[in-house]
């Protein structure tokens, strides 16, 4: 928001200086971006007027112009702008002179002739193109009859303001307007603020309801009122209008137009001006737009609408979006003779969304997105009518087409006194506090220690005491605050349980040689849904940043895929990375998901690369498993540990696949990822598992006791099993844990055989059991019977034969 000092000095006096202005604004109510006047590093730029204009000699879009400059004799200044011609005022930059960044104008020749200056074009002088009238875009700028050759042209241009551009934030919004602004001054310099207020002249016989009859669903628009203004001139605003407008950072464009932009700076009460000839019918109606509406827009752009935009409708359809932008079909032109004046508080949701959907964010858009005046909309809609009249020597039919009217009151807000010192850690009196509600506008009466506040629907910000107390810290000055260190019982910090053990968890995997990532937690619905561990149903965002992050993910491998595919793509092969994170599942009919815990790794290509002494060890099931078992080991999770085959997981290997449990509790998976999937990436042979974490971090744990080495011997007993296929190393190993007794301290499978002499369906699986006692050396008899029991046992369950 550019804030003209000239402008709020029509409002509220307050002598001081722009540089210290900004500054106390910046301390106390919002930033401030920049303090600038146009007119600053500006010098010897005059009013001159174009006595005779030939065309140059030796060019053919150049002219010779003899240029009245209030010197004696006039000046001669060769020009090359279009819309250059006799007996104009134009901007001078006499020579020696500076223009905007600083460039110097000298005396010299064009193609022959002696130019003794430039005439210039707004942009030229330091303007932005975005506030230049479209008409002198492409040329040199004409300045108003009455300007009087050779005086500065700074006052003429509104050069001579200072200005302060303001970066309002969003709780703020009563600071979008020139008389909010002039408040919340009047509130820091504890001075009076006088604000004129419209009297409004209905000159014209007829009624605004003989013109127009509105309707609006108070929930699309607690307030919509309308005025018609007749027998309008379009035309080109007053200067005065103009430099109001390109000082505020807006494109001065016709007298009706600027009105509307005009009291939008003036009271942040966005308006909308229709060309009452090109509506069809009298009745107005705000409402959703229907299914296959369409809507031109007047930047041109045609648009398809949906159920969820506010229109302003007339008998034949959509002629507005509501509160963003107007329709190309009605919209004010030369022609225009009778003005429909809108006035309005529509949803700040839904006019949210609609501009966001359009991408049509606009100075009255962000206004009802952030909240307006509600108690001035009338008000804003008298002055903008009769500004109109007066411009355009129009004439305002009798009364408001009301569609709806919200009843607005104050909002009483109650604090004591006793809590704003103990926040502020102030001593402030009764007094003090009651002269600051009164500074900012607000009714107080104040009973002992308490106060009851009346805030103003002007700062609809304020609702809670903890914004009573803001305001008090705001006006009494932040600066003024003592500084004191904070206190309370000091107590030792540490981690949760679930957060040791998902740090632990993370070191397990670092320290296996895994490297951490980090990926998005919005996906494609596609990744989503890939790799689940469960059932679960979507969860989309309305509004994503982009077409791949539409989905909160419900798995990790996928976004580690990616990150795979990332490193594969730039040549680097080898690649094993593990990512701790959240994954999102939603139950039908639930609209919130339920964040889990998860771990998951990705491995592909060498895990170790050969050297010298070492072979190479490339990523493989058992590789990706035995990480698994470490972690899971690693964490006091040491029995009951089962890996079973499965082929339920559609986008893993379906023979190169285990599901993952402890006891009967299903924890993940493991295993290689599909073919066609590792294809869908571009990458090689990879292997992956994912673990339900938060399981993990709940189950019970067998906590690591250091036990001495035994100093009594181990004996060993070695088994070779000739078994069938179908049978798997984790049921025989579980047998032998089961049936032997307590001496057995490990269990080894040392030889895995197929081939010649054993039979097609059969495969030899060599074991080593080693027994041994804490207590007491073991006898050869006493192992040999355990042994024996094991074998009977393997050879009864399946049917192993001994080789």
């Amino acid at each position: 928001m550019k804030i003209s000092t000239k402008w709020l000095s029509d409002y509220v006096n307050i002598d001081v200086e722009p540089q210290v202005l900004a500054e106390k604004i910046e301390r106390t109510a919002v930033e401030v971006d920049d303090a600038y006047r146009l007119e600053k590093g500006l010098k010897k730029i005059v009013v001159g007027e174009t006595l005779e204009v030939k065309n140059h000699p030796n060019s053919d879009h150049l002219h010779v112009c003899q240029v009245n400059v209030g010197a004696e004799e006039p000046l001669q200044i060769v020009c090359g702008a279009p819309n250059i011609a006799a007996h104009q005022k134009v901007i001078v930059a006499l020579p020696n002179s500076r223009i905007a960044d600083n460039v110097k104008i000298k005396r010299g020749k064009m193609r022959g002739e002696v130019s003794e200056g430039m005439i210039c074009a707004l942009q030229e002088i330091g303007f932005s193109e975005s506030v230049v009238p479209k008409e002198f875009v492409e040329g040199i700028y004409v300045l108003p009859a009455e300007a009087e050759p050779g005086k500065p042209v700074y006052p003429y241009l509104g050069m001579d303001e200072d200005i302060i551009d303001l970066d309002v934030t969003p709780n703020r919004a009563d600071m979008l307007s020139m008389r909010g602004t002039a408040y919340e001054l009047a509130a820091i310099y504890d001075k009076k603020v006088s604000l004129p207020t419209p009297a409004i002249k209905e000159t014209a016989a007829e009624k605004t309801a003989d013109y127009v009859e509105v309707t609006a669903d108070s929930d699309l628009a607690s307030t919509y009122l309308m005025r018609v203004i007749k027998n309008v001139t379009i035309k080109e605003s007053p200067m005065w209008l103009q430099k109001r407008l390109w000082n505020a950072g807006v494109r001065p464009i016709n007298n009706v137009v600027d009105v509307t932009n005009y009291i939008l700076m003036d009271y942040g009460q966005p308006l909308h001006s229709f060309d009452y000839d090109k509506i069809s019918g009298k009745q107005i109606t705000v409402r959703l737009a229907k299914a296959g509406e369409q809507l031109t827009t007047i930047d041109e752009q045609k648009r398809e609408l949906s159920a969820a935009d506010i229109v302003i409708a007339d008998e034949k359809g959509p002629i507005a979006l509501a509160g963003t932008m107007g329709g190309q079909d009605t919209a004010i032109d030369e022609k225009t003779t009778t003005v429909a004046l809108e006035a309005a508080v529509f949803n700040p949701s839904l006019v949210r969304k609609t501009a966001r959907k359009y991408n049509l964010h606009s100075e009255a858009s962000m206004r009802f997105e952030r909240g307006i005046n509600r108690q001035t909309v009338a008000e804003a809609l008298d002055a903008a009518a009769q500004l109109i009249a007066d411009l355009g020597e129009g004439e305002i039919t009798a009364g408001i087409a009301q569609g709806a009217l919200e009843n607005i009151a104050s909002v009483e807000v109650k604090i004591t006194l006793t809590k704003i010192n103990k926040v502020l850690g102030t001593k402030l009196t009764s007094e003090d506090v009651e002269d600051i509600f009164r500074r900012l506008g607000f009714g107080v009466k104040v009973d002992q220690d308490l106060f009851t506040v009346s805030i103003s629907p002007r700062r609809w910000d304020i609702s809670i005491a903890a914004d009573l107390i803001e305001e008090v810290a705001r006006i009494y000055g932040y600066d003024n605050l003592p500084a004191t260190l904070p206190t309370g019982e000091l107590v030792p910090g540490h981690y949760t349980h679930v957060q040791k053990m998902i740090r632990e968890t993370r070191q397990i995997m670092e320290a296996a040689g895994l490297t951490q990532a980090v990926s998005y937690g919005l996906t494609t619905a596609a990744k989503a849904k890939s790799f689940l561990m469960q059932p679960s149903e979507i969860t989309q965002l309305s509004f994503p940043m982009s077409s791949d992050r539409t989905t909160v993910r419900m798995n990790l491998i996928s976004g580690l895929l990616d990150d795979v595919a990332y490193n594969v793509a730039r040549k680097v092969n080898d690649v094993a990375l593990y990512e701790q994170g959240r994954v999102f599942y939603r139950e039908e009919g639930i609209s919130r998901p339920t964040e889990v815990e998860h771990i998951a790794g990705a491995l592909t290509g060498l895990f170790e690369t050969a050297t010298w002494h070492d072979a190479k060890i490339p990523v493989d099931f058992f590789l990706t498993k035995g990480i698994v078992e470490h972690m899971l080991y690693s964490l006091g999770i040491t029995t009951g540990i089962r890996f079973v085959q499965t082929t339920e997981h559609q986008e893993m290997h379906p023979g190169r696949t285990a599901d993952i449990y402890v006891e009967d509790k299903y924890l993940g998976f493991v295993g290689e990822v599909h073919p066609t999937v590792a294809k869908e990436y571009h990458i090689d042979r990879t292997y992956v598992f994912e673990l339900d974490l938060q399981k993990i971090v709940e189950m019970p744990k067998q906590s690591e006791i250091y036990t001495p080495v035994s100093k009594y011997p181990a004996i060993t007993r070695d088994v070779a099993l000739a078994v069938a296929k179908t049978v798997e190393n984790d049921a025989i190993i579980n047998a032998i844990k089961k049936t032997s007794g307590k001496d057995l301290a490990k269990v080894e499978l040392f030889d895995v055989y197929e081939g010649k002499h054993i039979a097609a369906d059969y495969k030899s699986l060599a074991y080593k059991l080693t027994y041994q006692n804490k207590e007491k050396t073991l006898l050869d008899e006493e192992v040999t019977k355990d042994f024996n029991k094991v074998v009977a046992k393997l050879k009864e369950e399946f049917n192993v034969e001994i080789r």
